[in-house]
């Protein structure tokens, strides 16, 4: 190849890093989304965790996490107009739970290097998992009902989507209440563990076939119908999403790294109870993404995109998620198992009955969000109280 050939490529190669650096920097811009000035906690939490300021470096690492998430949601929603809204859905709740694997993933390798917090960090990554479920179904649905049902008197949304996402997560709860009752039933630890075990690799097989359904074989049942939303030209190349969503996960990334190890302090610092902050703060901050994306879909009348938000993350919480997670800890020598607890277990239940019984119509309104909100604030209320 000639010289001029390579200085060519390099000079290509150049324009094009500098391109996509200009537009990744421009998503970041204060003037185009106002949530972006929460990016300035990102140098706070940064430097309170090399200062070893734990409490004001979980606040701060909370707090950035909420712009990255958006941006991860609004990367998501461009692909989306690319892809479809069944895709596009996965999408969003693969990527919008990568910060619970991250912080779970986190905790439990935290646990196996340091024994005399193992406890603390299993009750907290059993907690966000549940917590992800709960405010994936009640807050994160409700909001969008609530949202886009104050735009549009009624939406309507696919029966189909959502009652196989509905019997999905009521197998999954199948195989969190057993473990419980086998070990009140007289078992030992070690059979809920091992119980735990062969469950979790129950559950992925299934999510692996929900998977082939829902993108082979049954596209159908997942495709838009005509009429639901309205037709929307992306606003970034299909590249330059791709990259804002993997920068913005990988940043995500660095702020949950942060926020893991400095639970301990916070936890110290505040006295409030494990459970509070596993299943309420840590998924509030960490379904940013879902949050942000499903509400902003749902003022768009794109109802079926928003389900497949809020439920998909639900769904792949319950199916991908926590069966990982329980794997990961065996093989790290952790004892986390499918046995969540009592209170836990039944608030997943209740929640995933209430919104089965919302979304059996096919419609949605202000008022089902309300009342999706209410439960989920009757719930946060009970957590608080342990």
């Amino acid at each position: 190849m000639a010289k001029h050939e390579i200085a060519d490529s390099i000079n290509d190669l150049s324009d094009d890093i500098e391109e996509i650096m200009d537009h990744f920097l421009s998503s970041f811009d204060p003037r185009k989304n106002k949530l972006n000035f929460l990016l300035l906690a990102i140098p706070v939490a940064v430097y309170a965790n090399y200062a070893h300021m734990g409490e004001v470096a979980f606040v701060f690492s909370m707090i950035a996490i909420m712009p990255l998430a958006f941006l991860m949601g609004k990367a998501t929603e461009e692909i989306a107009l690319r892809t479809g809204e069944a895709v596009g859905g996965l999408l969003n709740a693969t990527f919008g739970n990568a910060v619970e694997m991250i912080i779970a993933g986190l905790a439990l390798y935290t646990a196996s290097q340091n024994p005399e917090i193992a406890e603390t960090m299993i009750t907290v990554t059993q907690a966000s998992l549940i917590g992800s479920i709960l405010g994936n179904l009640l807050l994160v649905l409700g909001l969008a009902m609530v949202w886009g049902g104050l735009n549009h008197k009624v939406q309507n949304f696919s029966i189909d989507a959502g009652q196989m996402n509905g019997s999905l997560l009521l197998l999954a709860i199948v195989a969190f209440i057993i473990p419980s009752a086998v070990h009140h039933a007289g078992g030992s630890l070690g059979d809920v563990a091992k119980l735990s075990h062969y469950a979790a690799l129950v559950l992925l097989i299934i999510y692996g076939l929900a998977l082939l359904f829902q993108l082979k074989t049954h596209v159908d049942v997942f495709a838009t119908e005509a009429g639901h939303g309205n037709h929307e030209d992306p606003h970034m190349t299909n590249r330059d999403a791709w990259i804002l969503l993997l920068l913005s996960t990988i940043m995500v990334a660095w702020m949950a790294h942060i926020l893991v190890h400095s639970l301990e302090a916070a936890l110290e610092k505040w006295h409030l109870p494990e459970l509070f902050i596993g299943v309420i703060l840590l998924p509030f901050f960490g379904n940013a993404a879902e949050h942000f994306t499903a509400v902003l879909v749902a003022g768009k009348d794109k109802m079926d995109l928003s389900i497949a938000i809020a439920i998909g993350s639900s769904v792949q919480i319950a199916l991908f998620v926590a069966p990982m997670m329980i794997l990961l800890a065996w093989f790290l020598g952790v004892g986390l198992t499918l046995e969540f607890g009592l209170l836990e277990t039944a608030a997943t239940f209740i929640s995933v009955l209430v919104a089965n019984s919302i979304l059996s119509d096919g419609k949605s309104n202000w008022l089902e969000g309300a009342m999706l909100l209410a439960s989920y604030v009757i719930l946060a209320l009970a957590f608080y109280q342990m």
